[in-house]
């Protein structure tokens, strides 16, 4: 009988535990080399996503960049826009006032170009959009590539937009308040009533091809943006209560994602622009730039208004989409809000319509103040499409346009300068260079 723990010994002899020591050895050496691979392979990981990053953030400072510069040429515009609608020529001898159209670019230029130089920034391009001799809105696109380490490189170009909005459009209790005048609903979301009549036509033109749009979103008011803003709370997805466009009643969300490229296609021919480079959803309507806002106190119509002639004011505005601080300081200029007024050449009525300017507006009666009303903001809308500026447009109601047409500026006669910077004083107007007009980025 062999005893048990004898069994043991035999089992495990010197041979075979050596055999074992030298596979667990092995294994050791494997597990190592495995270990030593997973820490080269995250440490390589890691090399490449900062660099990634590196060239992620050198993007973003090139975006801040074009932010910073399309800015400031938009300010440098504001500055000095006013002098482009000066005469050129006054009493035969050139006008140091007036500043010419390519001058007024060549400023907004410099302005970029030395602002995107302070970031680091060298290789630029601007663009100017919105037409007429003076455009508002300028877009800068930086060309500088990146490079954040050997074979990382990113090249593409970003840009960015900015604009001012000229007083008379944006006014004082007139200007980025939520817009409170009528709305109209699409698809159960509502708008200004100009916007759904475009967004008809725009979505007419879609179904013809095929595409079918759908409104997500419309107009908002500020509790609504705040909801929507305590839900995601990031300003560059969902914009802080009062910073929305939303709340002008311009903006439409649409879809769906297989519509993106029809939009980007054919919205503009509707007067629609995508607004930022991020939100293929996202378009507003600016066909009426500027004055999309009734106001957000009062409908924007000044307190020196009788109070008879708001009511009719707050209709005017919101069916031509023209400011209604812009219309009363009109008619306060016109006639002082005497529905019976006649002037030495015939203008007559509360808005001083010329018979035939009355009757192609379709103005039976001048002396009817409340019609006289309504014609007066049709005019000026249609004054303020054809000229782009406020200044203009004011000259070209006063002194007909084509004394404006053959100047592109605020005639230089006994009547008009004095006439428009009347009315721009009494929306708020302080200085020559256009007061504290917004100045800001639009995509």
């Amino acid at each position: 009988m062999i005893p048990t723990h004898a069994v043991g010994v035999v089992g495990i002899g010197p041979r075979r535990r050596g055999r074992l020591d030298l596979l667990r050895h092995d294994d050791r050496g494997q597990a190592l080399l495995l270990l030593l691979g997973i820490l080269t392979a995250v440490v390589a990981g890691g090399l490449v996503l900062a660099l990634l990053a590196a060239a992620i953030a050198g993007r973003g400072d090139r975006q801040r960049a074009a932010d910073l510069a399309a800015l400031a040429a938009a300010r440098a515009m504001r500055a000095v826009q006013y002098r482009v609608f000066e005469p050129a020529v006054i009493g035969g001898r050139p006008n140091p006032a007036h500043l010419s159209s390519q001058a007024y670019r060549a400023m907004a230029v410099r302005a970029a170009t030395t602002t995107a130089a302070r970031n680091d920034v060298n290789d630029i391009r601007v663009a100017f959009s919105g037409g007429g001799p003076a455009p508002t809105r300028v877009r800068v696109e930086v060309r500088d590539p990146v490079a954040a380490g050997v074979g990382v490189l990113l090249t593409g170009p970003v840009s960015a937009e900015a604009e001012f909005v000229e007083l008379g459009v944006w006014a004082a209790g007139d200007g980025v308040g939520t817009y409170t005048g009528p709305l109209a609903v699409r698809q159960g979301k509502p708008m200004r009533p100009d916007v759904a009549r475009a967004f008809d036509r725009m979505a007419a033109a879609a179904r013809a091809d095929g595409i079918q749009l759908i409104i997500s979103s419309g107009f908002r008011t500020d509790a609504e943006q705040a909801r929507l803003f305590a839900a995601r709370p990031d300003p560059r997805w969902v914009a802080r209560p009062g910073q929305s466009l939303h709340r002008l009643g311009t903006e439409l969300d649409l879809g769906p994602s297989s519509a993106y490229s029809w939009l980007a296609a054919h919205a503009r021919a509707f007067h629609f622009v995508q607004r930022y480079a991020w939100e293929p959803w996202h378009y507003g309507y600016v066909l009426n730039a500027g004055t999309s806002s009734v106001g957000a106190v009062g409908g924007g119509v000044p307190a020196y208004v009788p109070a008879q002639y708001v009511a009719p004011l707050r209709r005017a505005a919101a069916r031509w989409s023209v400011s209604a601080a812009l219309l009363a300081a009109q008619l306060r200029e016109e006639s002082g809000f005497n529905p019976r007024a006649r002037s030495p050449s015939c203008a007559l009525g509360i808005a001083q319509f010329m018979p035939g300017t009355a009757r192609a507006y379709g103005l039976r009666d001048p002396f009817d103040p409340d019609a006289s009303i309504d014609a007066q903001a049709h005019l000026m809308r249609d004054l303020l499409r054809q000229f782009g500026a406020v200044r203009l447009a004011l000259a070209a109601y006063n002194a007909g346009p084509d004394a404006v047409r053959a100047c592109v500026c605020v005639p230089a006669n006994r009547e008009t300068p004095a006439y428009v910077a009347r009315i721009l004083g009494l929306m708020g107007e302080t200085d020559t260079a256009g007061g504290s007009l917004p100045v800001r980025l639009v995509k």
